[in-house]
């Protein structure tokens, strides 16, 4: 049966639980590198984890994925039965982060549409020269070899039953939480994984993979199993593990003759009502439930799973005071989620912009302003409507936060390899890592991080030796750290290391021929030569390695961040360190922005870069013979740029006295934005332009208005530079 069942529909399922697998296994691991081994939960934790990938993978007929997965089970089985002493504790742990790299590459295959196709022989030879080494140094001598960790490739679902003086049986429910999703998938992982063990196996429902009803019956009804296998009920329980699909595990041992009685527990015959005492224990309760059922039918049968209904106990009366409860109405306190598509969260973010729009359309509509017109009652409505509005954005942009955990863990993982290649010693902590980011704006700084975090790394944080001769620790430290601020989310990446040369940074200008020659070293402020390492193919690194000195990187980092609206700001002290901060939206979607008219054209600018408003005469205007404009405010001088000059409209304000001024501010750069008049404050709902119109400096979206019209959005870094 295993060659007819199909794998469509399951494949989703097997992405996503793999994937939060191998983030929950590459976080274990980091937090426990700097250990001098894995502690006995991890161990247990990581075995756990790759025995269910090695199922599932199984499963889906991903024989590569199989192998090291079951490979690297092999050893954790090892250090679960045998304890070595000697185990080289970094060494195991760049096995279990290169098995996680080769899953992860395969499962990025799949989900591309690709056949996973990896080579996983080198790698399934060295975790096994690692294993032999663990065996034949970790053992004392005489000591038994824990039994070989065998794993039968599943050919066929069907399982000959050989029963033996050492064949126990047992009767198995499953009960799963009603927000599992495709259940009969999660059933049918459960039975593959008694398969190693079993010498008879059978379960109901009985077609759990072509029919997709049968999840259905299963959250209703729970699974049951039948297995007869020469093992214990921890046995069974270490593999049936309760998680976050699977709500209880009830397992029973039972005779042969019960046993051949298949699925008739007996429900038909009403079972008398035992005494309950609410003092005894949960177990004395089963137990005696069960004993009382059994009294009464007079035939041996398995205690089957079942709900308590009213009738079903006498309870016996409790002292005065005690509250009487029985144990099993005790609800979980495990937090229901539930999976949902991403596509489909950005398409509910769509239509609430949509939304947004039409109520802006229906509060401003033209009809409204008829002289006379009664509307106490429609501006009632249309205040709940709004309160209403704003509730459901604040609700939906919720859903889209997610947490920056598993983009730190990642920044975590590139500290300990790059480290490791470099042989310096570093201690990586993080900070703010529960901060939460919409998840487009999640995709776009992973790159970015990813290179600041290296290059300091790399360029920041000296050779061990060096830092011993400066008088610090010989351990390096990383600091990455997350805050919110103003509907802005900063972050930070610091080292104790050297801290940028400001010399050498001028010197590599100067060659490159990015310095104005008549003007001195030391007219230039440190954040403006900081701001060169930024420029394409500038790098400080005399010679070329994998991890820099090609003069790509920073670069990138800008670009990324620009896209988004965020800026990057660079600190540094000699021989102290350096921070790089990232200031950048905390959504893409509904932005507060002040709506502004010049000519015909209406604009829009977000709040936040605006300081102020201003209205000013001509005498404080200063002409420049090469057309270039500047204003001197309260003894302050800024560039002018008027806005319908700069995009060529027609019919703009030329006066500057009718006209009023906005004063931008972007990393500490001021401009002031010359524009025609002001029309209000509203909620933006971004809208990117299409891509035939192509890329238009000054501008990063648009937006409908409440009367229909279009209003293109504007962006301060792109007017300032």
């Amino acid at each position: 049966m295993a060659e007819e069942f199909s794998t469509d529909g399951m494949l989703d399922i097997y992405l996503f639980e793999n994937e939060q697998l191998l983030e929950q296994l590459q976080e274990r691991v980091l937090e426990q590198k700097d250990a001098e081994c894995f502690d006995e939960d991890s161990i247990n934790e990581i075995f756990r984890t790759m025995h269910t990938i090695k199922g599932s993978s199984g499963i889906m007929m991903f024989d590569n994925i199989t192998a090291v997965s079951h490979k690297l089970e092999d050893v954790f089985y090892y250090l679960r039965e045998s304890h070595p002493d000697n185990v080289p504790h970094l060494q195991l742990v760049e096995h279990v982060l290169e098995v996680e790299d080769f899953i992860s590459g395969e499962l990025e295959k799949i989900r591309s549409g690709d056949p996973a196709d990896g080579d996983a022989t080198a790698l399934v030879a060295d975790l096994d020269k690692f294993l032999n080494m663990l065996k034949n140094g970790g053992a004392a001598a005489g000591q038994e070899e824990p039994p070989e960790n065998v794993h039968e490739e599943p050919r066929h679902f069907y399982i000959a039953p050989v029963a033996t003086t050492d064949s126990r049986f047992y009767k198995i429910y499953l009960t799963f939480y009603p927000t599992t999703e495709m259940a009969n998938v999660h059933a049918y992982k459960t039975v593959y994984a008694l398969k190693e063990i079993a010498e008879d196996l059978l379960y109901s429902p009985e077609d759990i993979i072509s029919d997709e009803s049968s999840a259905e019956t299963i959250l209703k009804e729970g699974f049951r199993i039948l297995l007869q296998a020469q093992c214990t009920e921890e046995d069974i329980r270490q593999i049936i593990g309760v998680g976050y699909d699977i709500k209880e595990v009830d397992v029973y041992e039972c005779k042969a003759e019960e046993f051949l009685q298949g699925f008739d527990f007996g429900e038909d015959e009403p079972a008398a009502a035992p005494v309950i005492d609410l003092n005894a224990s949960v177990e004395e309760i089963e137990s005696k439930a069960e004993a009382g059922a059994g009294e009464e039918k007079k035939e041996a049968e398995a205690p089957a799973k079942s709900k308590m209904a009213p009738g079903d106990f006498v309870i016996k009366s409790k002292e005065p005071g005690k509250r009487k409860t029985l144990a099993k109405d005790k609800k979980s306190d495990k937090a229901s989620f539930i999976s949902v598509n991403v596509s489909k969260m950005d398409q509910l973010m769509e239509l609430i912009g949509e939304l947004v729009i039409s109520e802006s359309v229906v509060l401003q509509s033209p009809d409204l302003n008829v002289p006379g017109l009664y509307l106490d009652n429609f501006h009632k409505a249309a205040a709940q409507l709004s309160k209403v509005s704003t509730d459901l954005q604040d609700v939906i942009m919720s859903m889209r936060m997610v947490p920056l955990t598993n983009t730190f863990q990642k920044m975590n993982r590139i500290v300990f390899d790059t480290s490791r290649k470099l042989g310096k010693d570093i201690e990586f902590v993080m900070v703010g890592d529960q901060t939460e980011v919409d998840k487009n704006i999640i995709e776009h700084i992973s790159d970015p991080l990813m290179h600041i975090v290296r290059n300091s790394v790399d360029h920041g944080i000296e050779t061990k030796e060096e830092r011993i001769e400066s008088g610090k620790p010989e351990k390096g430290k990383v600091t990455l750290s997350a805050k919110t601020e103003a509907g802005k989310v900063w972050i930070s990446v610091s080292d104790d290391g050297a801290g940028l040369d400001r010399d050498k940074i001028i010197a590599k200008a100067r060659k490159q021929g990015l310095l104005d020659d008549t003007k001195p070293d030391s007219a230039y402020s440190d954040k403006e030569v900081y701001q060169f390492i930024t420029l394409p193919g500038f790098s400080t690194n005399e010679q070329v390695t994998e991890i820099s000195g090609r003069g790509v990187g920073m670069d990138v980092v800008i670009q990324n961040i620009q896209a988004i609206g965020g800026t990057l700001e660079i600190e540094s002290t000699a021989g102290l360190g350096s921070t790089m901060s990232l200031k950048i939206p905390l959504t893409l979607a509904i932005i507060d922005g002040i709506v502004m008219e010049t000519g015909n054209s209406s604009f829009v600018m977000e709040t936040g870069v605006i300081k102020e408003f201003i209205r000013v005469k001509e005498e404080m205007m200063i002409h420049e013979p090469n057309g270039d404009e500047y204003i001197m405010i309260r003894g302050e001088c800024y560039p002018v740029l008027r806005l319908g000059k700069w995009y060529g409209l027609e019919q703009y304000e030329e006066s500057v006295e009718k006209g009023i001024m906005l004063i931008l501010e972007v990393e500490d750069k001021k401009i002031c934005l010359l524009v025609d008049k002001l029309v209000g404050e509203r909620e933006i709902v971004v809208k990117p332009i299409p891509s035939y119109i192509g890329k238009v400096k000054g501008l990063s979206g648009c937006t409908q208005l409440g009367d229909g019209s279009i209003a293109l959005i504007l962006d301060a870094t792109g007017l300032i530079e």
